[in-house]
């Protein structure tokens, strides 16, 4: 029992450790888009770590998505021009909005998958809804606390240009949304089979 308990455990750390490889590497493969955001497959770690290893593992692993995006802000693994903007308003409000909403994603996206292994949901199924749900979740939390934190500054109400705040996330977030979070899903659902093949989760 040790020794299974211990095989468990030195595979979970070589997952979190690979899942955190791969963060790095994705924060590197931004794609660009207006007002200062880009299309981002972070959350497609945060999924399978959700998946493989429930709420610690998509905290984990949405604590170092969130950590990665708040170092941006300082062109550390990246560069975010919005973040170098609205870091200098306050830091404290950017690691709130970068770190604690990614950590949410994680958790979350744990809840979501465990809730549908409850129901014998299909794998594939369970994972790619888990996938989606991550990029879904990315995606409003982010933006939520964006105009809740910093809608007033100048920088915020220069790009809102006098737009209300769900046309502004709208226009935004459209085209990013849509392709994060089929994107996501497809490659969550088709790892996530993968891993129980492994038998991995």
């Amino acid at each position: 029992m040790k020794t299974n308990n211990r095989n468990k455990k030195i595979v979970q750390l070589t997952l979190l450790a690979l899942l955190t490889a791969v963060l790095v590497v994705l924060s590197l493969v931004n794609i660009p888009q207006p007002a200062g955001l880009s299309i981002t497959f972070n959350m497609i770690p945060v999924a399978i770590a959700a998946i493989a290893m429930g709420l610690p593992g998509g905290a984990i692993i949405g604590g170092a998505f969130g950590l990665i995006s708040f170092l941006q802000c300082f062109g550390i693994l990246g560069f975010s021009a919005m973040g170098a903007a609205l870091v200098s308003v306050s830091p404290v409000l950017m690691f709130i909005q970068r770190f604690c909403s990614r950590v949410l994603v994680g958790v979350l996206a744990a809840l979501v998958y465990r809730a549908l292994n409850r129901r014998g949901v299909r794998q594939q199924i369970s994972c790619t809804v888990t996938g989606f749900c991550a990029a879904f979740f990315n995606t409003l939390f982010f933006m939520l606390l964006l105009v809740l934190l910093f809608g007033h500054t100048e920088y915020m109400q220069n790009l809102m240009a006098g737009r209300g705040v769900l046309t502004f996330i709208i226009a935004s977030v459209g085209i990013n949304a849509v392709v994060e979070m089929i994107v996501a899903a497809v490659v969550t659902g088709a790892v996530g089979v993968a891993l129980k093949k492994a038998r991995l989760i």
